[in-house]
């Protein structure tokens, strides 16, 4: 019936339903079953009798057998004619419509007008079977529905929770669940609808997995955990005899870094040595092995409050770490310093070392022994020195956010000198490095930044805050330029191996270079820093957000918390202020205006987990500013 042109008082199949032809012309003319005339073209139409039609309320239901023609027809074929004078008796537009739906249907039967096929028992046996189980799930769907609307979900429920929670991962796009609740499908409005359920509680921290963050340990190849049992053989120098100090926050777990004063011939600072011994990975460790691989596609050790997840094999720790066995391997860098503060000679050796580990807070009580008091002596110079050379020193709160059991616990880091000592030694050592590799032309990353457009100048926490915000962004590059921050002409980062990869590739270079081997070229550092950065922003990111998370938990934890913050910026009533006590930053609307600099206490109203958002009011202002 295909191609023909259906004559007047027709019926036809028009968009699957049934239609009467009221005129048959160069466009046909149909009546609807709503009572609608439409005009559309024959080939638009499929002819299912040829009438006469008067109305489409003829199409009632004609009295029939469909079963006892299918089970003659079954496996066969037939057309519509026959299919409707088979199953009842005449081929009427009302049997013919009958037949057709049987058709469309697709249980007994299935094809066009002209062809139609009868399914066999097989084949109705399983849809039968298939549109049982259709509507068991749609009834179980439903229920689900129910439940949650409720605010509770069954054990069955999980398998719907499940696509949920792959959209508040970001695995997913969009979430069927979301939508049928009439929710915008994204990942805080996941999160908040499983948070609401109690699914997820207050402790799962999403934003890790939404970055891509790994979070499990590198799973090495087989043959790599036996060889990070044993160095290999090579001639280290010997300097156990020599007191070393891994310092560092009493719960690092890989140190990486130690100090050690060696005093002049006289045994005064003329003449004596500032040693930086540095974990020595890169013994082991060569460019492109698949150790050095798997650490290139993590680019630094991942930090969240709840876990470390580190850059290499977890064996790598108790082979390299510092002072975790009674001595330990190491790259070490003694640093011959000029009357300055500069460095006048740098020694490279594979070493031996003797560590004692200590806390930051161990080493400020004993700043007034030795060596302790020589190494800060030196750290105040060299700083001193690169302040002169325009570093940049931005203050502002700091606090270590940590999961322990299943309270969150926030410590602010205090401004010890101990912090200062270490930093500027890692900076002094960064820098030597710098200068060796331009002077022995060895390509490294080097850390540079620019300098601001213009440097804010302000006081106290809002100067400070602008301080930050007008610093450009550090960056890596393959030759040498200054790091505007820090004050220098060129700097490396070399000290922390064991944590970030362009650090291991430094070591690398630096081994391979003492060792008379093929460094690699400016393109393999340049190919590295691209993929490492690409790698490193989101786990920064993630770090961050995973801070902001575990103390919004931790605000959760406290209700009615409330503590001194200070107002660091104002765009008309809205603004931005610093809670020293949490090193948290919030904005605030203001009642009325108030000056950059106004300290206030700050009570929580709510906490959005969800998003990230914590709602404070201001309790009480205070007449001096910071």
């Amino acid at each position: 019936m295909t191609g023909t042109t259906p004559p007047q008082d027709s019926l036809v199949l028009y968009k699957a339903r049934p239609a009467r032809v009221q005129r048959s012309e160069e466009k046909l003319t149909l009546e609807l079953e709503d009572g609608e005339v439409v005009r559309v073209r024959p080939k638009d139409v499929v002819l299912l009798h040829a009438g006469p039609l008067r109305h489409l309320g003829e199409l009632r239901n004609p009295a029939g057998d469909a079963q006892t023609a299918w089970e003659l027809l079954a496996g066969g074929t037939t057309s519509l004619p026959e299919l409707a004078e088979l199953a009842y008796d005449s081929f009427t537009p009302a049997a013919a419509w009958a037949a057709w739906e049987m058709v469309a249907d697709g249980l007994y039967f299935r094809g066009t007008p002209e062809k139609i096929l009868a399914s066999t028992p097989a084949e109705v046996a399983a849809t039968l079977q298939a549109r049982a189980a259709e509507r068991a799930e749609k009834e179980t769907w439903e229920a689900f529905l129910g439940r949650v609307r409720g605010g509770k979900y069954a054990q069955e429920d999980l398998r719907y929770l499940r696509e949920v929670e792959k959209l508040a991962l970001g695995r997913n796009d969009r979430g069927r669940v979301l939508h049928a609740l009439g929710r915008e499908e994204s990942p805080e409005n996941a999160h908040e609808f499983l948070l609401g359920l109690g699914y997820w509680s207050a402790g799962t921290n999403p934003h890790p997995q939404r970055l891509g963050a790994p979070l499990t340990p590198p799973a090495p190849p087989d043959h790599w955990p036996s060889a990070l049992t044993e160095l290999p053989q090579e001639t280290r120098l010997d300097l156990t005899g020599l007191p070393a100090f891994a310092i560092d926050d009493a719960a690092t777990e890989n140190p990486d870094d130690a100090l050690s004063y060696e005093p002049g011939p006289g045994g005064g600072a003329d003449g004596a040595r500032l040693w930086v011994h540095v974990a020595d990975p890169a013994a082991l460790i060569r460019a492109d092995d698949p150790v050095d691989l798997e650490a290139r596609g993590r680019g630094v050790t991942l930090h969240l409050p709840e876990v470390i997840i580190p850059m290499l094999p977890p064996a790598a720790t108790p082979l390299f770490g510092l002072g975790l066995a009674e001595v330990s391997p190491a790259l070490s860098f003694g640093l011959d310093l000029n009357s300055d503060g500069g460095v006048g000679h740098l020694k490279i050796a594979p070493s031996w070392v003797r560590v004692t580990r200590l806390t930051y807070e161990q080493v400020e009580a004993r700043l007034d022994e030795e060596p302790f008091r020589s190494l800060l002596q030196i750290a105040r110079e060299y700083a001193a020195r690169r302040r002169a050379n325009g570093a940049v020193e931005i203050d502002l709160p700091e606090a270590m956010v940590r999961v322990e059991g299943d309270r969150v616990v926030i410590r602010p880091v205090a401004p010890l000198q101990s912090r200062a000592l270490v930093q500027n030694a890692m900076i002094l050592t960064g820098e030597a490095v710098a200068l060796y590799g331009e002077e022995h032309q060895i390509p490294l990353p080097y850390a540079t930044q620019e300098a601001p457009d213009e440097r804010e100048a302000g006081e106290g926490l809002a100067g400070m805050f602008a301080l930050r915000k007008s610093m450009q962004r550090s960056q890596f590059k393959t030759a040498a330029a200054p790091h505007s921050g820090l004050g220098l002409e060129a700097y490396v980062q070399v000290t922390s191996p064991l944590r970030r990869y362009l650090d291991l590739v430094v070591h690398q270079q630096i081994r391979a270079y003492l060792e008379g081997r093929r460094t690699l070229s400016p393109p393999d550092i340049l190919e590295r820093i691209g993929e490492v950065q690409a790698m490193t922003g989101p786990m920064r990111h993630a770090e961050q957000l995973s801070v902001r998370h575990w103390t919004l938990v931790y605000l959760l934890q406290h209700p009615g918390w409330q503590g001194n913050a200070v107002l660091v910026e104002t765009r008309r009533l809205n603004g931005t202020f610093i809670i020293p006590e949490l090193a948290m930053e919030t904005h605030v609307h203001l009642a009325s205006e108030l000056p950059v600099g106004s300290e206030v206490v700050l009570k929580l109203r709510s906490v959005d987990l969800a998003r990230l958002e914590a709602r404070f009011g201001i309790e009480a202002k205070h007449p001096q500013t910071i």
